[in-house]
């Protein structure tokens, strides 16, 4: 043999002097090696270890290098070999959890283990079941039954005993698949590791086979079930109901794995259900396998499935409710039954893992998102809309549960939901919905919270009930509602002086968004209601930090407006997300509508009483833009929407003109939209009247020395006792310069004329106010917390200066 065959490295010189075959076969090919020629190689290497080498070619210096290569060398290993390497280094590793009782080490190896042997032990080149896994797996079922004694009395969870727990069932899992073993290494250890296992393993059919024997076990009925992708199918029944559904749940969040064909297969095990506990365990994992596939495909959940949902909902509390016997909490523990059916003896109460709340805040959720994304103005709508009744009745029917079965922190929330659904609506309203939802409950089913049939009846009780609740967020919440309930039906009165010894409005900056719309659409509502009682200045007051801001559709969630989008998709998609269902809307044109008059009211005789030269003076500065926007226009034509009808009535009332303003103001077709339509109208014609009046006196005092009442009565139509109550009225606030003659019924005016020091004075206060308003401008862009104190500070300041003047003026 040439020598070129014979050199090997010292790795496997070694390795094979160790075994008697490789003795034997070096020793014939030692005789067949030529003496000559291994004097020649000899002679070859000492000629070449002489000459000198180059450093830079492989293997030409003396240094290390040469020496780090060839015991470097890579040493090829088989797969069998890797794999016997990695179990033990995995048994290696749980022995040590052993000793210092790391569990969720142990957990990890082990898992780590069960999984190379089951590679080793299955394909084309499988190896027999290893020893020492039954060994190993024997050692830890009974370490971990007496650490489990051990800490028996421990109430006290951790990480720890959630890792045993978890690797105890698995350990009962592999006992069964390993029964046989099992029993054999119990019955004598060292035998059983002594002995060869000399059974060869069977091998796998493949798919066609499978198919072909469950297919020949059908044929005695002529039939066999055929699933997606034509894989035959078990027949469900009765007895493997719970085992099907534990592979269904574990296979549940895995890759690949088709959701709607786990529902339909969930569907069949409902129908195969026979027992409560068998119905609960189905019901709950149906619920939660309808809501994963919802989250997946579509921004809400379809119809059909909302329904199915709703109708699985009901049909898990009613199985419950006749089986008093389980009970679905959240804080119980995984039940260790072996997948078989539980019968609770007498008294005996068994928890299920579960949570009655999620699903019916989830069905809300849908319930409110599908009417977010329906068109508002389609026949879908009012569709999708009446089955707000059945969500309501779902709220009151888990609500009952959660009453009976001691769920306490559920309450709060399920009742605040209930709030949510009545609080904007009419009294009417409220209770054909509480008789509506009522009529798709048992007899059975009775709420001692909210049971009565009158609307406001029932949002006072669910506000009360809120109110003795210790989280924060519930009470303020339950008060809004409130304060708009009260609004809603003009009780003005009420609702302010609920709002103002709530103290709401000081810390409603640091509450979620989602209250803080809802305190916008409170103070709204307070000023709608103070408009429909003729309460002009409070409803201006209210209205005015809404609508002065300009971002009256974001701050109701109502809309937002294109050229407010940030472009950050998940901020738009947030906001999205919190727009208030068309039916829940305010009418914002009605809104504008009803600041712009009340701010004419305000403003047009303010303006007449500070005269040409009495500054900026801003009662409503929105107002005022609009105005002087109009009067810069070169062409004003008639007018065509809410805004042109109230500027021109705004000008007709500067000039005295009120019969054209009270045209202008109701020939607005948006008060048609509000319920007392006529009483409105007539409140409207009375204002602009009385306004009129002082706007008239504001204007003319100057070029008059006495006005008759029964004049002014005549021009402004108006009773003479309201005409004096309105210019002594302004004699007592010094806003006119005159006095009353009773006798003659008459009004004296008093030409004063200013004086020097009294016009310096009016100056000064005058660029007091402006840098008030600057003032208030910066705190506005700063944003920050205090930015509410400096307001009420300025406003305060600038009180004081208007006082100062109309001192001055007088």
């Amino acid at each position: 043999m040439s020598r070129f065959f014979r050199s090997t490295s010292d790795s496997e010189s070694d390795s094979e002097t160790s075994s008697s075959e490789n003795e034997s076969l070096y020793s014939q090919s030692d005789s067949e090696y030529d003496s000559s020629d291994a004097e020649s190689y000899h002679s070859d290497n000492e000629q070449k270890e002489q000459q000198p080498r180059n450093r830079f070619l492989r293997g030409g210096s003396d240094s290390e290098d040469s020496d780090d290569e060839s015991n470097q060398k890579r040493q090829a290993k088989s797969q069998k070999d890797k794999r016997l390497e990695e179990m033990e280094n995995a048994v290696k590793a749980i022995e040590n959890g052993q000793k210092n009782s790391d569990w969720n080490l142990i957990a990890t190896e082990f898992d780590k283990l069960t999984i190379t042997v089951n590679r080793a032990t299955s394909g084309f080149n499988a190896i027999p079941m290893p020893k020492f896994y039954i060994k190993i797996m024997v050692e830890i079922e009974d370490f971990l039954a007496e650490s489990l004694q051990k800490d028996k009395g421990n109430k006290k969870k951790s990480g720890n005993t959630k890792a045993m727990n978890n690797l105890k069932q698995k350990l009962r899992k592999l006992s069964k698949q390993y029964e046989e073993l099992i029993a054999a290494y119990r019955k004598d250890p060292e035998e059983f590791m002594k002995e060869e296992e000399v059974k060869e393993e069977p091998v796998k059919p493949t798919k066609q086979e499978e198919q072909q024997t469950v297919a020949t076990a059908d044929d005695d009925e002529g039939f066999s079930s055929v699933g997606k992708g034509g894989k035959v199918t078990a027949t469900v029944t009765p007895q493997n109901v719970l085992a099907r559904l534990r592979d269904i749940l574990e296979s549940r969040g895995k890759k690949n794995t088709d959701r709607s064909e786990q529902i339909s297969t969930l569907e069949s095990l409902l129908e195969a259900a026979s027992s409560p506990f068998q119905k609960i365990s189905v019901l709950l994992a149906l619920l939660a396998s309808r809501f994963d596939i919802t989250g997946v495909k579509a921004p809400f959940m379809d119809l059909t499935a909302w329904n199915s949902s709703a109708k699985e909902f009901n049909t898990l509390l009613e199985v419950l409710e006749k089986n008093r016997s389980f009970v679905v909490t959240e804080d119980a523990e995984d039940l260790d039954n072996e997948d078989k059916d539980i019968t609770p003896k007498e008294g005996e109460v068994v928890k299920i893992r579960g949570s009655i709340l999620s699903f019916v805040e989830r069905l809300d959720d849908e319930f409110t998102k599908s009417l977010q994304n329906i068109d508002p103005h389609a026949p879908d709508y009012i569709e999708r809309l009446k089955d707000e009744a059945s969500v309501y009745a779902m709220l009151d029917r888990a609500q009952v549960y959660c009453k009976d079965t001691g769920i306490n922190f559920a309450l709060p929330r399920i009742v605040a939901r209930k709030l949510d659904h009545v609080y904007y609506k009419p009294e009417q309203l409220v209770a054909s919905l509480q008789v509506a939802s009522k009529k798709l409950l048992p007899e059975y089913i009775v709420s001692k919270i909210a049971q009565t049939e009158d609307g406001t009846n029932t949002v006072n009780q669910l506000c009360n009930f809120l109110y003795k609740e210790d989280s924060t967020v519930f009470r303020t919440r339950a008060m809004l509602c409130h304060i708009y309930y009260y609004a809603l039906h003009k009780k003005f009165h009420t609702a302010r002086d609920l709002l103002l010894m709530s103290h709401v409005q000081d810390n409603i900056h640091q509450a979620d968004i989602s209250t803080q719309i809802l305190y916008n659409r409170a103070m709204v509502q307070i000023g709608i209601c103070a408009f429909r009682d003729g309460f002009i200045k409070e409803a201006h007051a209210a209205l005015s930090e809404i609508q002065g801001t300009g971002r009256v559709k974001e701050l109701l969630a109502q809309g937002v407006q294109a050229q407010r989008q940030t472009g950050n998709p998940e901020v738009d998609a947030a906001e999205r997300q919190r727009q208030l269902p068309f039916h829940m809307h305010i009418n914002l044109e009605l809104l504008e509508c009803i600041f712009l008059t009340c701010s004419m009211l305000l403003e047009i005789p303010a303006q007449a009483q500070a005269g040409p030269n009495g500054g900026k003076k801003f009662i409503s500065k929105p107002f005022r833009r609009l105005l002087d926007y109009n009067e810069r226009q070169a062409f004003i034509g008639p007018p065509e929407n809410t805004r042109d009808h109230i500027m021109s009535a705004a000008k007709a009332l500067a000039s005295g003109e009120w019969e054209r303003a009270r045209d202008f103001i109701l020939a607005i077709k948006v008060w048609d939209l509000m319920t007392e339509t006529k009483e409105i109208k007539e409140m409207l014609v009375r204002k602009i009247q009385e306004e009129g009046l002082r706007t008239y006196l504001f204007t003319y005092c100057s070029y008059y020395a006495t006005l008759g009442l029964s004049q002014l009565s005549a021009m402004f139509d108006l009773p003479v006792s309201t005409v004096s109550a309105i210019v002594s009225k302004m004699i007592f606030n010094e806003e006119l310069a005159a006095s009353l003659d009773q006798v003659t019924q008459c009004i004296v005016l008093h030409q004063v004329e200013l004086s020097r020091l009294q016009t310096l004075a009016l100056q000064y206060s005058e660029k007091v106010a402006n840098l008030v308003d600057q003032n208030e401008r910066a705190a506005h862009i700063n944003g920050d917390g205090n930015t509410n104190n400096n307001n009420n500070r300025n406003a305060n300041y600038t009180q004081h200066q208007h006082s100062y003047a109309q001192h001055v003026r007088s």
